[in-house]
């Protein structure tokens, strides 16, 4: 399988440094393929934030696959539950499960799910 690529989108701050924006590029969740989040934790504290935007009329599933990383991804494969026509925010908690040696996190989705999927996270550079 062929997965689409989303990269990390990462807000930069305004030079007050009082505040950060970013306009998202959103990716069309095409169930067939999944998703891979390429450089997933190349943000600063854990702060990667997964937007999913289910315009389905039924609820679905977003799975994290697990990873070939770290010993952690023993524990699988994780399915979490998404709501019809809703936008559900997801954070990684234990980034070892799934983080892929290149650094990516795979992801697929039950095909209930239809609409759009981003990643933002907090860059680790100085001042951006």
């Amino acid at each position: 399988m062929t997965r689409d690529i989303i990269n990390v989108q990462c807000p930069v701050v305004d030079v007050t440094q009082s505040v950060a924006d970013v306009t998202v590029e959103k990716t069309v969740i095409n169930t067939t393929n999944g998703i891979t989040i390429k450089n997933a934790f190349k943000n600063k504290n854990n702060t990667l934030m997964i937007c999913v935007e289910n315009t389905a009329e039924k609820a679905g599933e977003v799975t994290f696959l697990a990873g070939n990383a770290y010993p952690n991804s023993m524990l699988g494969k994780l399915a979490v539950p998404v709501e019809a026509n809703s936008t559900t925010m997801l954070q990684i908690q234990d980034a070892s499960r799934f983080e892929n040696r290149d650094g990516s996190v795979n992801l697929d989705f039950s095909t209930d799910v239809a609409g759009n999927i981003y990643a933002v996270a907090k860059s680790v550079a100085l001042n951006v």
